[in-house]
């Protein structure tokens, strides 16, 4: 499994996400362990990095249609889908220049101990920032959400009403205690592996019965033509355009998994048409959605798309389209989280126990560390009232080091001299859009909050 888990003092640097098993073994007993595998198929290799790829971020685009307009909206997806292209082939080429079969390991060859600990500080920080984006998800699929002083009820609340029990906080505190809890207690994820081509099918699911609604509306002419471009009337709302950058840069990072999917591969050549295909998949599943969510609720559309499925569609089975497409996003999301936990549980160990024995031997740290983590993602996910707040956090920080200027900066470094003209110019210009752009959209973010804030005292 090469540079995903690691458990030695020397391999623990690396943990970044961990296809199977966990990395409690040296790299001997790994090797041992895997002496029957014969290598991972092209199929399953593009499921599995489609799966990193397609989370919780596609539930954002069709807001970010609503900010930039059909037409800058879609450009900018296969823009960024081009662009996480570029950066994956440098990541991929430097890697290997080097004999690195992790990320980590890459950028500890480029930048030494520093460069492997930052690394790890933004896979632990864009972790955290996914896993609070699926549990604000879940609460708003179960429970509903609050928007513009209007109240989109969950599924619970529609079937039974609203009562204490199926608030937001209680129906989050059981899914914790009775879903995460035991899922993120387990030591291996070989039995959560199946879940990529689960995510994918789901994915592909939400966007068929989307498209299909729209379609139906259009064709019955209940559905009002969609804005274009975004609307720029003062120079405020020129800013706003960027707070989009970051929910995009979000969507497509998958940076930390394609090392250990390369070092599966039975013919690690194939990386290149895996990463193709993945992200043209991606990107597909990416347009469908934003151009057919945008287009069936307009103005409307929230942050959280699956929140404006609580009411009537105008078309026949409305209620039970609008429940099934929410409750199998959320059962996906319970199922991918471990996940993801797994991950970022192996990083802040890998952080701050750099020399101790392996996790996986060490129950008590275990579950004092899957305890804090938990409850961190719990409050959390209780406090920040949307998922394009807590995308603005991490797309912003963590998701753009690790999908862009971490990759240009190994190019701009060039340990090896293999550094074409044209791969530093490509690297300047990821890092130069990478901090403009999300320092602008910060920026924009925090005027926004800020006014919000203050309006009510002028009034």
């Amino acid at each position: 499994m090469g540079g995903g888990g690691g458990g030695g003092a020397s391999e623990r640097s690396d943990p970044l996400l961990p296809t199977k098993r966990e990395g409690g073994e040296d790299d001997d007993a790994g090797a041992s362990a895997f002496h029957e595998f014969s290598g991972a198929s092209f199929a399953g290799a593009v499921f599995n990095l489609s799966t990193t790829i397609v989370g919780a971020g596609i539930m954002a685009l069709p807001a970010t249609m609503k900010v930039l307009g059909l037409v800058l909206g879609l450009v900018m997806i296969v823009l960024a889908a081009l662009l996480t292209d570029a950066s994956i082939e440098l990541l991929v080429r430097f890697s290997r220049a080097v004999g690195a079969r992790s990320y980590g390991a890459a950028m500890g060859d480029a930048f030494g101990w520093w460069g492997r600990r930052l690394l790890q500080v933004c896979v632990v920080i864009n972790n955290v920032g996914v896993m609070i984006v699926y549990m604000i998800i879940i609460g708003d699929v179960l429970s509903g959400t609050t928007s513009g002083g209007e109240h989109h009820y969950g599924v619970l609340e529609g079937w039974f009403g609203v009562h204490w029990w199926n608030g937001r906080f209680f129906v989050l505190l059981v899914t914790t205690l009775f879903i995460f809890t035991p899922l993120a207690c387990l030591k291996r994820i070989d039995s959560l592996s199946y879940t990529s081509t689960i995510s994918v099918a789901l994915a592909v699911v939400f966007v068929i019965i989307t498209a299909g609604i729209a379609i139906v509306k259009l064709i019955g002419g209940q559905i009002p033509m969609p804005k274009l471009f975004p609307a720029v009337p003062d120079l405020a709302s020129v800013w706003e355009l960027f707070t989009a950058v970051p929910v995009l840069v979000t969507a497509y990072v998958c940076h930390y998994n394609v090392h250990p999917i390369n070092n599966e591969l039975k013919d690690s050549s194939q990386i290149k048409p895996i990463v193709h295909t993945s992200l043209t998949l991606c990107s597909t599943i990416y347009i469908t959605t934003s151009f057919f969510g945008y287009l069936l609720f307009g103005e409307s559309t929230l942050s959280d798309v699956l929140s404006n499925f609580d009411s009537n569609l105008g078309i026949p089975y409305s209620s039970v389209l609008n429940d099934a497409v929410r409750v199998s996003y959320a059962v996906h999301l319970m199922l991918v989280f471990p996940m993801i936990f797994h991950a970022l549980r192996l990083n802040l160990d890998g952080l701050l126990f750099t020399s101790a024995r392996p996790l996986s031997s060490d129950n008590r740290r275990f579950g004092i560390m899957t305890a804090v983590l938990l409850l961190v993602i719990f409050g959390s996910a209780n406090f920040i009232p949307s998922i394009w707040d807590a995308f603005q956090f991490t797309g912003a920080t963590a998701a753009v080091c690790i999908a862009f200027i971490f990759p240009a900066a190994i190019t701009l470094r060039d340990p090896q001299g293999i550094a074409k003209k044209w791969d530093k110019i490509l690297a300047v210009f990821m890092i130069v859009l990478a901090v403009v752009s999300n320092v602008v959209a910060v920026y924009s973010d925090a005027y926004k909050m800020f006014h919000k804030k203050s309006a009510p005292s002028k009034a």
